[in-house]
């Protein structure tokens, strides 16, 4: 108790007092302000919506029946389990979560952090197996002004846009003529085992060479995987011309984008500046594009992609527009913190030297005088 009624100690105190205060105060000056491409993620996110909505409108008269089991928040773009033109087995999960239309904001944000300007030309690589992300990814492109050049192999995993009368191509040309979307694909491949649909029946194959005549897209039907990916390459460059491609990206598991399956999960998800040096079985096209020093977004593993910017995993609410760490990020008032900081360190230098005085003044009160008596 007597500790406290020195000065020293109840400088202590009211310095610890002081600080606490301080630290409080700047705890309660975070700010709220908009992540970088803010603007451009609404509308990327709003056109990925609209554009669900208009796929999921065309088809309830065509007598499509949403399985709520399966489809909670009713989105129709979940697909059936199987079906002729299923290529393997899909995540159901990955494919709810890919509905969120919150993913064209993580595709702008990727876009913008790989660097690329408005008229720059960018490779892409879709599948029927997630549809959503395909959609996601040409609202964001379109929207950062940007001139993705697009091949499509039609086979989807399950839960995908496997319906053989409503495959990801015809997606593609109902938003088309919606004025939704203006990326076509220059061509598209059956998909699958080899990218020619092994692994397919006959009819199933049969089914998606159909979609893709009647979508008015060059087929890619090669012998052999290896020619498959240099027909793609060469697609590539054709359609850029003298404009050089400055970024690829893959969405699913297309294995002449990959080359192997095993390599979409040796290449990591989400934007990759540089390609780590690895001992790949097989080089498809979007890695082929990596060697060159060009950034790449791939996209496979739809929940670790979705949790590292904040997006919900299912089942769940519908998800809001808009909302969520990837369109805001949080911050200190460094203004505020910085004069708290300044004031604090002006009182601790003050009470310090107060106390320096006061302890000299005890001080010589204590000590005798030099002629026998007290000072």
């Amino acid at each position: 108790m007597g500790a406290y009624r020195t000065v020293s100690g109840r400088v202590l105190l009211g310095v610890s007092v002081a600080a606490v205060v301080c630290l409080v105060a700047v705890q309660r000056s975070r700010v709220i302000q908009h992540s970088p491409y803010y603007s451009e993620k609404l509308r990327a996110s709003r056109t990925a919506m609209l554009a669900q909505q208009a796929i999921r409108d065309q088809r309830l008269p065509q007598g499509l029946v949403i399985d709520l089991v399966n489809d909670p928040n009713a989105t129709g773009m979940i697909g059936q389990e199987y079906t002729v033109i299923t290529t393997d087995r899909g995540v159901l999960r990955a494919k709810l979560t890919s509905t969120n239309p919150n993913f064209a904001a993580a595709f702008v944000d990727m876009l913008g952090r790989a660097g690329l300007k408005p008229g720059d030309v960018i490779a892409v690589s879709l599948t029927g197996s997630l549809p959503c992300l395909n959609i996601a990814l040409l609202a964001a492109a379109e929207t950062m002004e940007l001139r993705p050049i697009t091949i499509s192999s039609v086979g989807s995993s399950t839960w995908g846009a496997n319906d053989p009368e409503f495959t990801w191509l015809d997606m593609e040309e109902l938003l088309l003529r919606k004025g939704i979307i203006r990326t076509k694909s220059i061509a598209a491949s059956i998909g699958g085992g080899e990218d020619r649909g092994r692994g397919l029946s006959r009819r199933g194959r049969r089914f998606i060479e159909e979609a893709i005549a009647r979508n008015g897209v060059e087929v890619i039907n090669e012998r052999t995987l290896e020619a498959s990916i240099r027909h793609r390459m060469e697609l590539y460059s054709r359609a850029a011309g003298d404009r050089p491609i400055r970024a690829a990206v893959n969405i699913g598991g297309g294995v002449a984008s990959l080359g192997a399956s095993i390599n979409g999960r040796l290449v990591p998800s989400g934007l990759s500046m540089t390609l780590a040096r690895r001992n790949f079985p097989m080089k498809g096209s979007t890695l082929q594009l990596a060697e060159r020093g060009i950034p790449i977004i791939h996209i496979l593993q739809v929940e670790r992609l979705a949790r590292h910017y904040g997006l919900p995993i299912p089942p769940g609410p519908d998800p809001e527009i808009g909302v969520g760490p990837i369109y805001f990020t949080e911050r200190l008032n460094t203004g505020i913190a910085a004069f708290l900081l300044f004031l604090l360190s002006l009182v601790l230098l003050v009470t310090i030297r107060v106390d320096l005085a006061h302890s000299l003044l005890r001080k010589t009160r204590r000590e005798p005088s030099p002629h026998g008596g007290m000072p």
